[in-house]
């Protein structure tokens, strides 16, 4: 087949003229055109008034050597690439010892389904419960005030992703189109399949659910094992007689020791508990810059006109996202940049802390993304220079977020309320007395307060900078109602793992395998889930060169 790309037409186009642009793109007759498909469907909305729908689409065609040959100068038409994903390897017919995966994010359950589909039959181990139980202790913080410390928004069946947008659009390099097989097996899973072409993705948490569910089974038929309730409390480390380190399992906070010479580190920016154990164990750790700010939100429809203009409301459209990010002025805020983080169009801003006594926030959209407001963070980049007040080594990190979460539980009252700030106040540096018109959505709730000692003061003199500025790209979006919600400070993890790029494993720990958000290379469902993939892959290689 041909792939076609960049091909434009108006947002409300007939069926018939998806045929009638690629025959006329390709100068070739109406029979000669065999077959479409849709690979990608985006939209440019730099006119408003004349939004276009931008289209790839795979053709099969009649004499298609003799095509190529006429277009072989054009970017625009080449052979459709082979997107299936191909093993790298089979287990061997007796696995001595079983490669065990710790955490079951998108990162974990990929690296899971990718060892399990060789045939490696990998043990699973996550310190929370699963899915539907962990919703259940979720909503027991967001209604009760109750916090389930093993079991909430970030630790469970899921990882933090199954509470979130469920965005799976990513800008990672992706050569060996490893993003394509997450997308197929969650549509095996039960995702629309729409998220095999549209641009920018999204399923919502309550398909994440059942879908986290039906591949929890698969694994389960292929041969893996998965335990719930089973927080790693240590690595098992050996060292040999000249001097290096070898991962020879795990023991678990209940005491059972688990024999493995392969150990995937998949457990999320936020198992603080976990980096801390590592760095007593000796395993190569260290700080990494990440960022800090609030959620704000917006009448939705207020971000769709902006965006839209007169087609917002377009039901292929639907609701308007952004990205934003401001350089800071040099001379007034240090240069620190600002930038929109996680924008959950249609959403609920949440409850996301997973320690007593903290406040921490995170969004959440529903797959129809029709709730009254858009949310977003808006966040300051901060690097490990920033940490010092808090710390050294490599976890200085995690001391700077334990503090302001902190800090915003007691602003809040010290019931997981969270300080809230109408943007104008915020803005004008005064106390916020009402509500106008935006009605937060967090839950349990907001208390309306001053947020200017809510971070330290570069990010709030970087953010009181920057929304003016974004303002000038998104009308309306500082305007005098739009409420800030603290704190946001898991944007990324704090730390790094450090794992060679040939092997994925430690640099200092023969079998540790680091991978995804919370080992520091991913950012997002997508790219952790490809990175699992890599993984696992790495994981079957070494499984089968030790033998």
């Amino acid at each position: 087949m041909l792939r076609l790309t960049d091909l434009k037409l108006p947002l409300d186009h007939p069926p018939e003229a998806l045929a009638e642009t690629v025959r006329a793109r390709l100068k070739v007759p109406a029979a000669a055109v065999r077959g479409i498909s849709v690979f990608r469907r985006g939209y440019d909305a730099r006119k408003r008034g004349a939004i276009a729908l931008i289209y790839t689409l795979d053709v099969a065609v009649a004499d298609e050597a003799g095509v190529l040959a006429r277009f072989a100068d054009d970017r625009h038409v080449q052979p459709t690439p082979d997107t299936s994903y191909h093993p790298v390897a089979r287990a061997p017919q007796r696995l001595e010892h079983r490669p065990v995966v710790v955490g079951f994010g998108p990162c974990g359950i990929f690296a899971a389904l990718i060892l399990a589909e060789m045939g490696y039959q990998p043990i699973v181990l996550d310190r929370g419960k699963a899915v539907r139980e962990r919703t259940k202790d979720t909503w027991d913080l967001w209604r009760k005030r109750n916090l389930h410390p093993e079991s909430n928004v970030q630790f469970g069946e899921g990882g933090a992703g199954t509470f979130s947008d469920g965005k799976l659009h990513s800008q990672i390099s992706d050569p060996h189109h490893h993003g394509r097989k997450v997308l197929t097996e969650f549509v095996k899973a039960g995702a629309p399949e729409e998220i095999l072409y549209v641009s920018k993705p999204h399923i919502g948490t309550f398909r994440l659910v059942t879908m986290v569910e039906n591949m929890r089974a698969t694994i389960q038929a292929l041969g893996g094992e998965i335990r719930f309730d089973q927080r790693v409390a240590d690595l098992l480390v050996e060292i040999d007689a000249d001097g290096a380190r070898h991962v020879r399992g795990v023991r678990l906070a209940g005491g059972e020791a688990l024999r493995s010479d392969h150990v995937v580190l998949a457990v999320g920016h936020s198992a603080r508990d976990t980096f801390e154990m590592l760095h007593a164990r000796g395993v190569h750790l260290e700080a990494k810059p990440f960022s800090i700010g609030f959620r704000i939100e917006h009448p939705q429809s207020v971000i769709d006109r902006a965006r839209f203009g007169p087609q917002a409301g377009h039901p292929i459209l639907g609701a308007a996202d952004y990205k934003l990010v401001h350089h800071g002025n040099k001379a007034g805020q240090s240069g620190r940049s600002v930038y929109s983080f996680c924008m959950c169009p249609g959403g609920t801003v949440v409850a996301a802390a997973s320690e007593p006594g903290r406040v921490v926030t995170n969004g959440m959209s529903q797959y129809s993304r029709n709730e009254r407001n858009a949310n977003a963070a808006i966040v300051c980049g901060i690097t490990p220079e920033d940490f010092a007040p808090y710390g050294e080594g490599p976890l200085a990190g995690i001391a700077l977020q334990r503090h302001w979460e902190s800090h915003a539980f007691a602003m809040g009252g010290g019931d997981y309320t969270a300080p809230a700030q109408r943007v104008g106040d915020f803005l004008a540096g005064r106390p916020s007395q009402a509500l106008g018109e935006v009605l937060p959505s967090y839950k349990p709730g907001v208390h309306l307060t001053d947020l200017s000692t809510a971070l330290p003061d570069y990010a709030i003199g970087a953010i009181r900078e920057a929304l003016p500025a974004f303002d000038r790209q998104i009308r309306g979006f500082s305007m005098h109602d739009a409420v800030l919600t603290g704190v946001e400070t898991r944007t990324s993890s704090p730390v790094r793992v450090r794992r060679n790029e040939g092997d994925y494993q430690s640099l200092n720990t023969r079998g540790l395998f680091p991978a995804g958000e919370g080992a520091g290379y991913a950012g997002g469902i997508l790219s952790a889930a490809v990175d699992g993939i890599r993984v696992a892959e790495a994981v079957a290689l070494a499984i089968n060169a030790s033998r």
